[in-house]
């Protein structure tokens, strides 16, 4: 199946971003810890991948993605590339006024979404102006995703997929030049701003080199792309809603003292690998698929599709989550705890990464769920439960930081998950491709069973390796490689023996798909 080596490709790749993205944490941590810079560049990161999050790649993709497709099959390449072409324009056009108007206001920003900063002069000042650096980043990802969803949709999912991993090599180089700039808030911040260069000049060359010929002409707000802006509206809140949540801690929690906004970034960078991982690697590869079967009218493909897509996220997420919730401070010290990063943050962050990973398997269904609204070009139906879900996650988190602090944050957004996961498996009851079929019921039990051998053994192992997570450097690697590996052995292992999983499956999918 075509699907499950997309997966495969896109998974990889992200991997190795996410592997990546922790050398850059661990040197982020050693260098600004949880201090004030920290917390600025925080939320001058946090800014532009917000609205990246939520259009770029959010509601315009799964936006996009469908009518290219559509286009696609219907009319051909010409015409698909004309559309590209045009839709590009428009962005460009729409993206960077939107980013001149905010460079402008960037004060009043800072204020509306870190007003726990008002008074305090070095977070303020520092968030304005490290946020003037890193926001132009918007334009230029925005681009690079659009040229990243017409290869998707072509069926080449390796370029878009690689380009995180330049994002993350390219702001290790500015941590390790820190010493050159005003302070490591500042080299990262231009560090942000040269990434997003490397990856749009990356997307179109790969574009170029697919045979997509991209014209400038004067932007056209034609039938298409006013489709296009039709189903983004809803979608901009649906596609975007665990980064609304996250944009909603962040205020919450810049009222709760210094650190607080670091411990949210360390912990959620922890929470984000697996659901980067296969929440990514699922909605890009599914999409496109799911809207060509759809248009194609095979309502049998599209049920094995969804189907198979979600048994994949569940057998990986499952483990990943129970994971991040038995041993977040064995991880967080490991990773972390250096330099300017002290136990008592280890401490706090591994409560927070606990609370993250309660909604962990919930949001990574969710990516599926929505996906078969998206490919379906319903972008509605999302949004309702997005706005809900939303209402519900800062109204929680308001109450919960009175009782656990900033992890109160944290468990209201895992919380918020499950609002939408149940909100989700109602309304696609209704929808005969969205049905879950006789494999997936008979899968999913052994899939949870395996899931709690993992957990035991991760457990125990953890008890027995205690010491040696805070006795030398060489104790710490061999006790997380231990911990790590023994419980995806252990978890390997059981959904064999239990068939959850087949070595057939494997060999079908991977390798003659």
């Amino acid at each position: 199946m075509k699907l499950f080596k997309a997966m495969a490709t896109v998974a990889g790749l992200t991997g190795l971003s996410r592997i990546a993205g922790f050398i850059r944490d661990i040197l982020t941590a050693a260098i600004l810890g949880a201090e004030p810079v920290a917390d600025a560049f925080f939320v001058a990161l946090k800014l532009p991948n917000f609205f990246r999050r939520v259009t770029a790649e959010g509601a315009f993709s799964v936006s996009f993605v469908p009518v290219y497709s559509e286009i696609l099959e219907k009319d051909g390449r010409s015409s698909a590339d004309s559309f590209a072409s045009n839709a590009f324009m428009v962005m460009l056009t729409l993206v960077m006024g939107f980013t001149l108007v905010m460079l402008f206001a960037m004060p009043f920003v800072i204020y509306v979404i870190a007003p726990g900063f008002v008074g305090d002069a070095l977070r303020y000042d520092l968030a304005v102006e490290l946020s003037r650096i890193t926001f132009p980043y918007l334009l230029l990802m925005s681009l690079t995703a659009l040229l990243g969803a017409v290869l998707n949709a072509l069926g080449r999912f390796a370029p878009f997929a690689f380009a995180p991993v330049l994002f993350n090599f390219t702001l290790i180089i500015a941590l390790l030049l820190s010493d050159l700039a005003q302070t490591a808030g500042h080299a990262l911040s231009c560090g942000v701003l040269a990434a997003g260069v490397i990856q749009f000049i990356w997307l179109l060359f790969n574009a170029k080199r697919s045979g997509v010929h991209l014209r400038l002409r004067r932007p056209q707000f034609t039938g298409n792309i006013k489709t296009v802006f039709k189903l983004m509206i809803p979608g901009v809140i649906g596609a975007g809603v665990m980064h609304i949540n996250l944009f909603a801690d962040m205020i919450i929690a810049s009222f709760l003292g210094a650190g607080a906004i670091s411990y949210l970034y360390y912990a959620d960078r922890l929470n984000q690998l697996p659901l980067g991982v296969v929440g990514i690697a699922v909605g890009t590869a599914l999409l496109p698929m799911l809207s060509k079967a759809m248009v194609k009218g095979d309502d049998l493909e599209a049920r094995d599709l969804f189907n198979r897509a979600l048994e994949i996220c569940l057998l990986l997420a499952l483990p990943a989550a129970v994971a991040l919730a038995v041993i977040p401070h064995q991880l967080i010290t490991v990773l972390f705890e250096r330099g300017a990063f002290t136990p008592e943050d280890t401490k706090v962050t591994a409560f927070v990464l606990r609370c993250y990973a309660l909604g962990l398997p919930a949001y990574i269904a969710v990516k599926v769920f929505s996906t078969a609204h998206w490919a379906r070009q319903d972008t509605v139906t999302p949004v309702k439960i997005a706005v809900v879900a939303t209402i519900a996650n800062i109204v929680m988190s308001l109450i919960f930081i009175w009782y656990i602090g900033v992890a109160g944050v944290a468990l209201a957004t895992g919380i918020a998950g499950w609002i939408q996961f149940i909100m989700h498996l109602q309304v696609l009851k209704a929808c005969g491709a969205s049905r879950f079929d006789d494999r997936f019921k008979r899968v999913f039990p052994r899939i949870a069973f395996s899931t709690c051998v993992m957990a035991v053994s991760l457990y125990v192992s953890a008890n027995i390796l205690d010491s040696w997570i805070y006795d030398g450097l060489m104790k710490k690697i061999f006790a997380i490689v231990f911990l790590v590996g023994g419980g995806i052995v252990v978890y390997g292992g059981s959904v064999l023996v239990t068939g959850a999983i087949k070595l057939g499956d494997v060999k079908k999918y991977f390798l003659k798909g």
